[in-house]
């Protein structure tokens, strides 16, 4: 769960699941449904899939039997990388090796002043190399934990509290910022300016060096580094989406969902119909496409015109930016399912939050009842005053504005 995401954000999906799933023998036994359905809303959901195919395996290969080192964690589990080997490896069994994550490549880069891009193979080997070098051979579980809390709490990304860094004395880029300092001192009192230190130039063919087209930023100090490359901006895409709704027991809401295919983004996750649409595409042809592709569903026509608009919904994926193109669509009895189209079903409110639907999907029924509220809602100005009295014979006619004097008259007895 801590790949690719915050401890904060983990906590209560990590209590949820060790309390339905304790062993890896209960995991091996659940269902992709039943992950899916407490993963639900922690994002990256091959993660929770490929940890339930680790657990299977463990079971059904291993004799129950864990792998105890980092290279047989990673050759024999699905969804294990490298950090993910080193992190169970030296915390669990005490194997001495490194963990490189997201911390520990802000540290290690600090430290030594490493300016090139962090991303890129030969640093991250670098990292890793360096990692393993470090680790305490006697408690190395300890330290990998030690080194990723350092990046977390001290080293951070921006505001780094160096000040209180029980490594500073080691980190070449805080020596880096001191010395700055001392050069900008002497500038200001007239002495000759020192002669730089070779660690310092940053030229040459080091493949660790920063480039030479991005120098040392005095401004930014100890946040020189990491250095990464530039993001690619997330890929645009659009989706049409529709809210089928019906009134089920008792008059409830039911909505109409369907479930994705089992590999891909979002895999096996359910959602409201949808249908991948061209960029600038005109709506009246969103609608067509969306009703050409809600007639399989639903075994009879559906008219676009029929549709109704309820707004748009965005979403960022890591890599994506997913624009949902929400409509809905009331229908009277029942959906005649085609066996051979996805697994679909009827769920109330309660049961769509309970199941295994993505925030994206939430955002869409969020946005959905919230126009169903604004519609149900009594219209501006109609609705009447706080204590005034309902029109009867011989009131003003109604929009008629009592004269000054009328309106100062006392009321008439009964």
């Amino acid at each position: 769960m801590l790949q690719q995401t915050q401890v904060a954000t983990v906590i209560d999906y990590y209590i949820r699941w060790m309390q339905k799933w304790p062993t890896l023998q209960a995991l091996a036994q659940a269902s992709l449904e039943e992950v899916n359905e407490l993963w639900a809303g922690l994002g990256y959901y091959s993660r929770g899939k490929r940890l339930q195919e680790a657990a299977r395996k463990v079971v059904s290969e291993l004799a129950g039997r864990m792998p105890r080192t980092a290279e047989d964690l990673q050759k024999l589990l699905p969804g294990v990388g490298r950090y993910t080997a080193g992190a169970i490896a030296s915390i669990s069994y005490g194997q001495a090796t490194g963990v490189v994550d997201g911390n520990v490549i802000r540290v290690l880069c600090r430290l030594r002043c490493v300016g090139a891009d962090s991303s890129s193979p030969a640093v991250i080997d670098w990292l890793w190399d360096m990692a393993n070098v470090l680790v305490d051979r006697s408690r190395p579980g300890d330290f990998n934990q030690a080194l990723m809390e350092l990046g977390a709490t001290v080293c951070v990304p921006k505001s780094p509290l160096c000040g209180e860094c029980p490594v500073k004395q080691h980190c070449q880029a805080w020596r880096r910022v001191e010395k700055d300092l001392a050069f900008a001192s002497q500038k200001l009192f007239g002495k000759a300016a020192p002669v730089p230190d070779v660690e310092d130039c940053g030229l040459g063919d080091c493949p660790l060096c920063p480039p030479a087209t991005e120098p040392w930023d005095s401004s930014l100090g100890v946040t020189n580094f990491p250095r990464k490359a530039a993001k690619k901006p997330p890929r645009a895409m659009r989706t049409a989406t529709c809210v089928l709704e019906r009134r089920g027991c008792h008059q409830a809401p039911e909505y109409f969902i369907v479930q994705r295919p089992s590999s891909g983004l979002l895999a096996g996750l359910w959602e409201f119909p949808s249908v991948p649409l061209a960029q600038d595409l005109q709506e009246e042809k969103e609608r067509e496409e969306l009703a050409d592709h809600l007639q399989a569903w639903t075994g009879r026509p559906v008219a676009a015109k029929g549709l109704q608009f309820i707004g748009e919904v965005i979403h960022i994926f890591s890599h994506i930016h997913q624009t949902y193109v929400v409509y809905s669509l009331h229908l009277d009895g029942d959906v005649t399912l085609d066996p051979a189209l996805s697994p679909s079903r009827w769920v109330t409110e309660d049961e769509f939050r309970a199941s295994a639907v993505s925030t994206a999907m939430k955002k869409v029924l969020k946005a959905h009842g919230k126009q169903r509220r604004k519609e149900s809602s009594p219209v501006k100005g109609s609705k009447r005053k706080r204590g005034a009295k309902a029109l009867g014979a011989g009131s003003p006619c109604p929009g008629t504005q009592l004269s000054l004097r009328a309106f100062l008259r006392a009321p008439k007895g009964p």
